[in-house]
């Protein structure tokens, strides 16, 4: 206890009375003391606490050893607010703007081909970043993911065909991507993004023809639409909304012209297979079973690429 002397004595002679000094600030007299650590505080140390006040050590202590939230899947109480959903969005819409600045012809915004201008234009940064197996350039170079440009699998799921192709992916991620993050925690529901719309681009490199480009959003977008069905699965919640839902877009991808069958399928399944990774993990060990199985995804989507490489460059 840090204390201090008072008068130096009194009358009689007796021992001199003390008086208690704040532990941090010991030219500050205090009587109010911690109660968790007892120790003397003055008003500018007080903590509130559920029962008195505490110093700002035993806070922080406390703190430390509180366990922080998590959701029913490991991930952390902070996807809530949905930062990795905004985020994503912020990232498509700021590719999207420059993708249009990047097009002198002025057709990137609305074009012309698809259905309804779904399918806008190309742009010098689509024909970049698209996923393309393999083909000739006008200046006679030859390109594609079999020429070793292998970030074209992750750069086309952040491109669009025209603006009104940016909103209806964004829309869906809006309304999928909050729900899924708040569920899985920030983490879990990036990795099954990124894995799912990865997969979706390996699908178009192994089925599309190597000349066709193709960019999009919604090769995630639909393994995000598999993941909330087998997540609400897990949870035991009503799925009867969800499979409209689903069923409308297949339709859409079977028919609308323009439109990546490969990629939607393939971001279908690869999202199925990481939901089931991540909900139905065991609970004792749930965090290395969830990363092991991604990286198994991972791991066997490179291998697919490898072997429609050496397919096309054989």
């Amino acid at each position: 206890m840090t204390e201090r002397s008072g008068q130096a004595g009194d009358a009689t002679g007796g021992p001199a009375p003390t008086t208690p000094v704040c532990y941090r600030h010991p030219d500050r007299e205090t009587y109010v003391r911690c109660t968790r650590c007892d120790r003397p505080i003055c008003p500018e140390c007080m903590r509130d606490a559920s029962v008195g006040h505490q110093c700002p050590e035993c806070v922080s202590e406390g703190r430390r050893s509180v366990r922080p939230a998590r959701t029913a899947f490991g991930g952390g109480a902070a996807g809530r607010q949905g930062y990795v959903t905004k985020t994503l969005i912020a990232l498509n819409v700021l590719v999207m703007i420059l993708s249009i600045a990047s097009d002198r012809g002025g057709d990137a915004a609305a074009g012309g081909s698809g259905f309804g201008g779904l399918m806008g234009g190309s742009t010098p940064l689509t024909d970049w970043g698209a996923v393309l197996g393999l083909a000739r350039f006008s200046d006679g170079t030859i390109g594609g993911v079999a020429e070793g440009e292998w970030y074209r699998l992750v750069t086309a799921m952040f491109l669009h065909y025209g603006v009104v192709h940016l909103l209806l992916n964004m829309w869906a991620l809006w309304v999928l991507g909050r729900t899924l993050e708040a569920v899985l925690g920030p983490l879990r529901f990036l990795a099954l993004y990124l894995i799912a719309g990865l997969g979706g681009n390996v699908a178009v490199y192994l089925f599309s023809a190597p000349n066709s480009p193709a960019v999009g959003a919604s090769t995630a977008i639909f393994g995000l639409f598999a993941a909330i069905f087998v997540i609400m699965r897990r949870l035991g919640r009503d799925t009867s909304a969800i499979v409209p839902i689903l069923v409308i877009n297949l339709i859409f991808t079977f028919t609308v012209p323009g439109i990546s069958v490969a990629g939607h399928l393939g971001g279908l399944v690869v999202g199925a297979l990481m939901a089931l990774v991540l909900a139905y993990a065991p609970r004792m060990r749930r965090t290395a079973f969830q990363a092991a199985g991604g990286a198994i995804l991972l791991v066997a989507l490179l291998g697919l690429v490898l072997v429609r490489t050496a397919a096309l460059t054989g």
